[in-house]
């Protein structure tokens, strides 16, 4: 079956802000975060589209829900934007996805620009036609993949994200590495997802350790924001695997930052699909890339160097929760359309092995 290779319009180096004022924006509804709102950021933005009139909708919440996407839209509806910005991280820019989705299913015939201006450098959301959003009761996280959640522009603008915490740093850093890996050794891998995917991991290798340890040192952060939006290109191509697949599981019932769960189970799944040689070399070309012999191990001494947690009870976590969930996790992990594109099929009880080691059974 063809395929279509699909990317925004993307802004990048110096000053990519800057493109707003040349898009000749009109009406304009910004999705957000509070802290976006009380930083300055929003209105930074906004003195870039003078002639525009614009909305906010702030209310955006770490793992966004079908609630928070509906009131969005009712927020919205009567406004009738031409354009949807949606500034912050993949929090943000999902549930700008979601609105623009949900407004547009209202009236079929209503179209509504997309611009992404991300401000973590990690989810890769900002080019992508991939939003994760949550079930309000029970905590599930559920990818939706639809051409429409592609954005049309994206600003990638390094300055944004110098103020973001180490620690943030650190786990958007590995959901960037994380997503690079599983691209490239998707069952769904080609030619272009590979050539993304592949400079992604050799940026992030690179750059990543130096953001962390100089989060004003703004090569590093543009380097890795790049290298964020090249992961996100790599796997909306591509596709994903099991990290994300139990991932999506595991953090969306246990509250933990995602790409944090990333890096945990990523060194546990190499080494499950590193079992079927395919792969096996995949990830060898993989950590060439990171100048490492092991690339589970490469990934292990970034985990140690950034005070990941090896094992949920390292970290702390609610392991009398996480036991009586277990069934739970398992089921929803086989049933995640990240899972799908797994180079090794795992069955009920290669995750039950797997949700062990990860916590430190």
């Amino acid at each position: 079956m063809a395929k279509i290779f699909s990317v925004p319009n993307i802004y990048h180096g110096e000053n990519a802000l800057a493109a707003l004022s040349q898009l000749g924006l009109k009406k304009v509804a910004i999705v957000t975060d509070e802290f976006m709102l009380s930083s300055g950021k929003v209105n930074q933005l906004i003195a870039l589209m003078p002639q525009a009139s614009i909305i906010i909708y702030s209310e955006v919440k770490a793992d966004p829900t079908t609630t928070l996407l509906q009131a969005g839209a009712e927020k919205c509806k009567v406004f009738r934007p031409d354009t949807i910005i949606a500034l912050g991280g993949g929090s943000a820019l999902d549930a700008a996805k979601g609105i623009k989705a949900t407004l547009e299913e209202y009236d079929p015939l209503y179209h509504i620009r997309l611009i992404a201006v991300p401000t973590t450098s990690g989810s890769g959301s900002e080019a992508t036609t991939y939003a994760v959003f949550s079930d309000p009761y029970s905590g599930s996280k559920y990818p939706l993949v639809a051409d429409a959640l592609l954005p049309d522009i994206t600003l990638l603008d390094a300055r944004l994200v110098a103020s973001v915490p180490a620690s943030v740093t650190a786990d958007t850093g590995m959901d960037v590495l994380t997503h690079a890996i599983e691209a490239l050794v998707s069952t769904e891998a080609n030619d272009f997802s590979d050539a993304l995917a592949e400079k992604a991991i050799a940026l992030t290798a690179r750059y990543l350790p130096q953001a962390y340890r100089e989060p004003h040192d703004l090569s590093a952060r543009t380097h890795m924001h790049h290298a964020s939006c090249m992961a996100g290109m790599a796997f909306n191509s591509a596709g994903l695997g099991l990290v994300h697949g139990m991932a999506h599981a595991v953090g969306g019932r246990l509250h933990l930052a995602h790409g944090r769960i990333n890096a945990m189970l990523l060194p546990l799944v190499i080494e499950f699909n590193s079992e079927m040689q395919g792969a096996q070399a995949r990830y060898q070309q993989c950590a060439r890339l990171m100048a490492a012999d092991s690339l589970a191990q490469a990934v292990r001494t970034l985990n140690q160097q950034f005070a990941i947690p090896a094992t949920l009870k390292e970290m702390g976590a609610d392991l009398a929760r996480f036991a009586t969930l277990r069934g739970e996790l398992i089921q929803a992990a086989l049933a995640d359309g990240c899972t799908a594109t797994n180079p090794r099929r795992a069955s009920e009880q290669d995750i039950d092995r797997l949700l062990s080691r990860l916590a430190g059974e």
